[in-house]
């Protein structure tokens, strides 16, 4: 073990240990060079020595170390500083999905699809470049706390060419693909396998094969079924189901061929959970079951014997677990072998009775039929299939097809012989096939005939109309009869705030159960309290913009003004930072042209007596327009009144004038001024 403080390649200096494996630790480093901790992965001083460790320890850097992925630990740097064998990657803090796994039981649907997804995508990225791993399973991949999730270890991962490539290493028991457990040849798809067992743990919980020791569970993998995942969990998405057993099927070829190919139905689970767009190989039911022979068996029991490579962690949480590093080296029990041997004596004779079954029923020996019969025809078929005049041919699967091209593909294959039926569905798309019998991937003979369910579209209802009716009101209606419901907002100055203004659809229309309206509320006037801002010296235009974006509404008078040029705001009823609500309308004066010279304004006030009876004469002073330089200033009398003010200007418009009494101000009036 590395202290704290040692310098690998005066470059990488220790912090501290964070896993061991079988014949590596892990230590956190930091890399000087470039401020960063990383993980260095350092083969034990007892392996140091050994050239088949040293050359298994430098497989993994060389198979990943040209792998860029964000769903793959990334490798910085290889070497060998003083007899220190050491692999320096990405510092991914985070746990197992193992551990993940451990922690929540199981994962719900969404969540396992999302993990599947990024899995695939490191893997695939990894068979692009001619990489097959050959050891995925929960404990080689970390879950980092922010949901990425990072395919590890590829320490017994092989490079690839065209042809498939054998090896004697093998991965976890417990997640190794039938023919990696039979010493076979193994290429991309065992990958698919195991990532197919890891998908299964993850929504079930368990690995689907348990044995009394690993060459058990690796026969398991060779000759039983697994259990389907809905059996533990029946909420567990159909389709997602079927990328399970698609993935882990015992024969290669009926797996998906490359990970693209998976990663395109986990996203078709992700966007069309309830779809049937799986394609498997349907076995034929009078299959006989294949026993192992005794030297497949035996080559298994002596490959269990082999020492395998042990897979390290990357952070103290991944430390690999006993029972995955590789197979059990005892012997198969004795009681186990004489049970296999009885059990193939007595497959061998099921099998000559089935044999003789089908002969005698081919014989008519038992009498019925197998032709099948459209509801429509009255004539009785009585033809078997054996007495058919076609041939027996793989039936495709047009499930999820128009029912046009359904037609087509069938009678391509040479499969002419097919009726249809209809029926409502919610759930598949006017036109669409939603099953036939014979099922797709049957063995059916040519002239057999074909059944198709084809979808006629939802059953519609009649929408109710809600217009006008209070919004919880329209709610409880709409969802009664089946509908959803979805609200939008708006203001509206004639309908009370609360109730219906709009829906879509409209009703007394024919729509979908289960289709959404939308309905439209009233949030009643669009009343609210803003500031007013100066307009005078703006164009009109720019005047108009501020207002509308205050929304307010607006009144323009014209008039003539030597001051601004002709379009610009000459004043404003509402002074700047007064305010106001929407619903105001602001006057606004605009200048059309300067005054015209020869053409003279006047305004004349006729002034009433306000004068004290008990006062002979007073001062009366006369201001215009705020003016501080009198337009009156005389003596008056009560004989005085009425008393004419004259106002004169070369601008048309009002004047206002303050009368003062004996420096008194007695009142402020406005005279119109009108061209003379």
């Amino acid at each position: 073990m590395l202290q704290s403080g040692t310098m690998i390649a005066e470059r990488y200096e220790i912090v501290e240990t964070v896993g061991a494996g079988g014949m590596s630790v892990v230590y956190k480093a930091l890399d000087h060079r470039l401020n960063r901790h990383v993980a260095v992965k350092v083969l034990k001083e007892e392996f140091s020595n050994d050239k088949t460790f040293v050359t298994k320890f430098r497989v993994e850097a060389q198979s990943a170390a040209g792998l860029s992925h964000p769903n793959i630990v990334n490798v910085y740097d290889v070497g060998d500083d003083a007899g220190i064998h050491y692999i320096v990657m990405e510092m991914v803090e985070g746990i197992t999905l193992k551990e993940y796994i451990q922690k929540k039981g199981h994962l719900s649907v969404s969540e396992a699809v999302n993990f599947s997804l990024q899995i695939a995508s490191g893997i695939e990225v990894a068979h692009e470049n001619h990489i097959i791993h050959r050891d995925i399973k929960p404990q080689n991949i970390i879950v980092s706390p922010s949901g990425i999730l990072k395919v590890t270890d590829f320490g017994i991962a092989k490079a690839a060419t065209s042809a498939t490539v054998s090896s004697n290493a093998i991965g976890s028991v417990h997640y190794i693909s039938p023919e990696q457990a039979r010493g076979g040849f193994s290429d991309e798809r065992s990958d698919i396998y195991s990532l197919g067992i890891t998908m299964y743990e993850m929504v079930t919980g368990r690995v689907p094969f348990e044995g009394d020791n690993n060459v058990t569970v690796a026969l398991m993998h060779i000759q039983n079924e697994m259990i389907p995942p809905r059996e533990y969990y029946p909420d567990i998405l159909p389709s997602f189901e079927k990328v399970i057993a698609k993935c882990t099927q015992k024969k290669p070829e009926r797996r998906y061929l490359t990970a693209n190919a998976l990663i395109a139905d986990l996203r078709r689970v992700e966007s069309d959970p309830k779809g049937n767009f799986v394609k498997l190989t349907t076995l034929l039911d009078d299959a006989p079951t294949r026993m192992m022979e005794e030297n497949e068996v035996n080559e298994i029991k002596a490959r269990a014997n082999e020492k395998p490579y042990v897979s390290e962690p990357e952070t103290e949480e991944m430390v690999p677990e006993e029972e995955d590093e590789g197979l059990d080296e005892d012997k198969m029990d004795p009681k186990l072998e004489r049970l296999a041997k009885v059990l193939g004596v007595v497959a061998a004779v099921l099998v000559v009775m089935l044999i003789i079954f089908l002969i005698a029923k081919a014989a008519g020996a038992f009498g019925g039929s197998t032709k099948s019969k459209k509801p429509e025809t009255t004539t009785e078929a009585t033809a078997t299939t054996e007495e058919l005049a076609g041939d027996e041919k793989l039936l495709p699967s047009v499930v999820g097809d128009d029912i046009d091209a359904a037609k087509e593909k069938l009678t391509r294959e040479g499969f002419e012989n097919f009726y249809t039926e209809y029926q409502e569905s919610d759930e598949v798309e006017e036109n669409k096939v939603i099953s036939q019998s014979p099922q797709g991937g049957d063995e059916v003979n040519t002239e057999e005939e074909i059944k198709l369910i084809v979808s006629s579209g939802k059953s519609t209802v009649t929408v109710p109309s809600v217009v006008g009716d209070k919004s919880e009101n329209a709610k409880t209606v709409l969802e009664q009869e089946g509908f959803k419901v979805k609200y939008a907002y708006a203001y509206d100055d004639t309908v009370e705030e609360g109730k219906v203004i709009s829906q879509d659809p409209k009703g007394n229309t024919d729509a979908p159960k289960g289709t959404t309206v939308t309905i439209t509320v009233s949030q009643g006037k669009d009343i609210k309290e803003v500031t007013m801002v100066n307009l005078v010296g703006d164009t009109l235009e720019n005047a108009k913009k501020k207002l509308d974006n205050l929304g307010l509404k607006y009144k323009i008078t014209k008039a003539a003004s030597d001051a601004y040029d002709k379009g610009e705001v000459i004043a404003q009823d509402h002074a700047k930072g007064e305010k106001v609500t929407t619903d105001t309308v602001i006057g606004i004066t605009v200048c059309d042209g300067p005054s015209a010279s020869d053409v003279t304004y006047k305004g004349t006030y006729m002034l009433e007596d306000i004068m004290d009876s008990e006062v002979d004469s007073a001062k009366l002073t006369v201001y215009l327009n705020g003016s501080s330089s009198p337009l009156y200033d005389v003596s008056v009398t009560h004989d005085d009144f009425p008393f004419p003010i004259n106002v004169e200007s070369s601008t048309s418009g009002k004047a206002t004038i303050t009368i003062y009494l004996d420096g008194v101000k007695k009142s402020t009036q406005s005279i119109t001024l009108k061209a003379q």
